[in-house]
């Protein structure tokens, strides 16, 4: 009996609701303390290749431009292993329809190099992000003890007009060329994370262990059926 009732008692919270994402759209994180965040992904630069005068150029440049900032920022890398065996799929299926006995050959040298490369070792692919964020005046205030107490809750819904979120978008825009400019004068780029974009970062960091296998759909063809 007792067995039953412990089967039939439901978790009050499930593991999502203390997910700090609320929702994403038009390509903005929507965190449940009703903040927003935009999210770059930023190319990078070889720093040892440059000479040390580029490099004391790149260093000044990065100081002066955290020393501008008026708002938090967060840089976030992420280290992926490189999963080629699509691409080697690919290729083997190349090989075969390949009438040119040169171009077969020269496939299935790259294919061994390929192979080789792997069998060294792991390969690591990162990617680099910048969070650009928008609280707010009445959340930038918050006591920092409050903002703690926040984390450790559980999600709720997050109510926000459409003028309020306008606001917002337009305060984190000016913030995001703010930002995308500095960086471009370091000679990177700095491309905003769309809506779809964003789903994926989000899935494939939450999920890592079956992103390959279970790709996610496109946000534009879903549909919502009627009940």
């Amino acid at each position: 009996m007792a067995q039953n009732k412990l089967a039939k008692k439901k978790p009050k919270f499930s593991t999502q609701q203390y997910l700090d994402i609320a929702e994403i759209h038009d390509d903005l994180v929507i965190l449940r303390d009703g903040t927003v965040r935009a999210v770059l992904l930023v190319s990078s630069i070889n720093f040892a290749l440059k000479g040390e005068d580029e490099q004391n150029a790149l260093i000044q440049a990065y100081i002066s431009f955290l020393n501008s900032l008026d708002f938090p920022l967060q840089i976030v890398i992420q280290s992926r292993y490189l999963n080629i065996d699509r691409y080697l799929d690919k290729l083997n299926n190349l090989e075969k329809e390949q009438t040119n006995e040169l171009l077969r050959m020269q496939i299935a040298d790259y294919k061994d190099f390929l192979n080789d490369l792997l069998d060294l070792g792991k390969i690591m692919t990162k990617k680099f992000y910048v969070v650009v964020p928008y609280m707010g005046l009445k959340k930038a205030k918050k006591k920092f003890r409050e903002r703690v107490v926040e984390t450790f809750q559980a999600a709720v819904s997050v109510t926000m007009s459409r003028k309020r979120f306008e606001q917002y978008k337009d305060e984190i825009s000016k913030r995001l060329e703010f930002v995308a400019g500095n960086l471009n004068s370091m000679g990177m780029n700095g491309i905003q994370l769309d809506t779809q974009s964003l789903i994926e970062l989000f899935y494939n960091t939450y999920n890592p262990e079956i992103v390959d296998a279970q790709k996610l759909v496109d946000v534009n063809k879903l549909r919502v059926e009627d009940n």
